[in-house]
């Protein structure tokens, strides 16, 4: 299965010269989702990982799964003041600027 053939890129999205990659045509298709997770999972398995952090929004809809596929913990990494409880920092590259 391409599952490349269900990535929509949108040009000039969130700003002029960016290539929005949109991964929603795939999550929709549900063989499609499967082999992803599937995919991903076959190249960790045998890396005994336990946990898997994934970035909010996006990475959350695939880490999850992925974690439930390796048996593994996940760990929600998100943005600056959304967690109400003891956390670590670290700023980031962004194609369009820096957060945190």
């Amino acid at each position: 299965m391409d599952l490349q053939s269900l990535v929509r890129t949108i040009s000039d999205h969130p700003k002029p010269g960016i290539m929005f990659r949109d991964i929603t045509p795939l999550l929709k298709h549900p063989q499609a989702f499967r082999t992803l997770i599937e995919g991903l999972a076959q190249r960790y398995v045998a890396r005994e990982i336990s946990k898997v952090v994934a970035i909010e929004a996006r990475g959350f809809i695939i880490g999850a799964p992925l974690a439930v596929q390796l048996s593994a913990g996940f760990v929600p990494q998100r943005k600056q003041g959304k967690l109400p409880y003891d956390t670590i920092g670290r700023d980031y590259q962004l194609e369009y600027g820096v957060d945190r």
